[in-house]
């Protein structure tokens, strides 16, 4: 309630708030007040969360939420101005979004069915050599971003370098990433979980400055989920299943980037947990203003606060009963 009376104060205020680099109309500002509220009417759940067609199990660790794919769907691209993609299988959030304050981390889960993972290369990986080559893979989708009317992104290089389990048949790496001119980089934590046919791919949306954070989660993040019965890496039966093309390298690099559309994706969280001073509060417009109004060319007019906004209802055929 704090901070939603010192909102209505800094609108009704007779000197007009504005950011060092951003002025604001009411009507962006309304916006972001009411999709704000948007995102704190989804339905989350906690408890285990069975996803796709029986595929794997999230067991929701404490004091982190599971959001269903429509919802999800709706956040990235109505809310946070994504370009349109194919719905994901949900979003684990670590603590309720708000435009305001932010979250610690998001994690974007999606399958792909390339086919079983040969990880008999795992050891032999030189992971410089795949860095030049994901940084020339995310300049060339760059470049489709731009023209599409989106900010250009780079990637700076490794914030965590690959690490692959072995026994647990779990990768994952960190890349450091630039959006257009901000000077606030993102990190883009990814893991991926081996499975009989494909592979989950969980994507950590971040802050750079959240590493520690996200490092000091990351065992309980990689512990939280796995595929079910069946669907597991010592199920395959190489008479019968798909063999994908690529091994453990081809993870990180090798088009992945492209096929999934993960660089639509990220950078679209700085999520920042902020102290609510007045000082704070007034910079934090203009960041918000920056990340949220200014990622397209042109910007859209937004609906006055008289406007009704209805956030999608939850579908009842993909969600799971909440066990405590």
């Amino acid at each position: 309630m704090k901070k939603i009376a010192l909102f209505a104060c800094l609108l009704l205020s007779a000197t007009f708030v504005k950011a060092q680099t951003d002025s604001f109309s009411m009507n962006e500002l309304t916006s972001l007040f009411k999709n704000d509220s948007i995102l704190k009417s989804f339905n989350y759940q906690t408890g285990k969360v069975v996803i796709g067609e029986n595929l794997a199990t999230i067991n929701v660790p404490n004091g982190c939420l599971y959001l269903n794919p429509m919802q999800s769907k709706y956040m990235m691209e109505e809310i946070f101005g994504n370009p349109p993609s194919p719905a994901s299988l949900g979003m684990l959030l670590s603590d309720t979004p708000s435009m305001i304050t932010g979250a610690r981390w998001i994690i974007d889960f999606n399958y792909n069915s390339d086919g079983h993972i040969n990880d008999d290369d795992a050891a032999d990986i030189k992971y410089d050599d795949l860095l030049k080559q994901l940084i020339e893979e995310a300049d060339a989708a760059s470049k489709e971003r731009v023209a599409q009317g989106y900010e250009s992104v780079k990637m700076l290089g490794w914030a965590q370098a690959p690490f692959y389990d072995s026994k647990n048949k779990k990768l994952h790496w960190a890349k450091e990433l630039a959006f257009g001119k901000d000077e606030n980089h993102t990190l883009n934590y990814n893991i991926r979980i081996l499975g009989r046919e494909g592979f989950l791919e969980l994507n950590i949306i971040t802050g750079m400055d959240m590493l520690p954070e996200v490092k000091k989660d990351i065992d309980m993040i990689l512990g939280s989920t796995n595929f079910n019965e069946g669907q597991r890496y010592a199920d395959y039966n190489e008479d019968t299943d798909k063999l994908a093309e690529y091994g453990i390298g081809g993870l990180i690099v090798g088009g992945v980037l492209a096929k999934t559309g993960i660089l639509a994706k990220i950078g679209i969280f700085l999520l920042k947990i902020i102290k609510p001073l007045i000082v704070g509060v007034i910079a934090l417009f203009g960041f918000l203003g920056k990340r949220f109004f200014g990622r397209k060319k042109e910007e859209e007019e937004f609906n006055t606060v008289n406007q009704e906004v209805k956030a999608p209802e939850a579908d009842s055929t993909e969600e799971n009963k909440t066990q405590e």
